[in-house]
This record gives C-alpha cells, sequence and structure tokens, in this order.
C-alpha cells in the first residue's frame, strides 16, 4: 500500500470520528451518521489497500 493512500484514509477516519463526535454531542444525527460513513470509507480503503499488499507478495 502506498503511504500516501494509507495516509489519506487514515485523515479520512480521524475525520470521520471528529464529525460523528460532533454530531453526537449537538444532536444531529445528519452529521454523526456523515461522519460514521466516513469511517466506514476509511476501513474499507484500508482493506483494499491491504488486500493489493497481499497480492503483491503472493505474486513475488
Amino acid at each position: 500500500m502506498s503511504l500516501k493512500d494509507r495516509a489519506e484514509a487514515t485523515a479520512k477516519n480521524i475525520e470521520g470520528k471528529v464529525q460523528a463526535a460532533i454530531g453526537e454531542l449537538t444532536g444531529d444525527t445528519k452529521v454523526e451518521v456523515e461522519g460514521e460513513e466516513k469511517q466506514a470509507e476509511a476501513r474499507i480503503n484500508h482493506t483494499i489497500e491491504d488486500v493489493k499488499d497481499e497480492v503483491k507478495e503472493i505474486i513475488n
């Protein structure tokens, strides 16, 4: 996995956590859900990149 892709996914995860926490604190469920969606997207991106890494190891 490229360092850039991992950093972007990690940043999106952190952004999602902050957004979800703000939504929870303010009672804004829309903001909270959007934050949770960002976290889920980041997890998916990490998983995709992990699979790419595994495939590269198998090929080599």
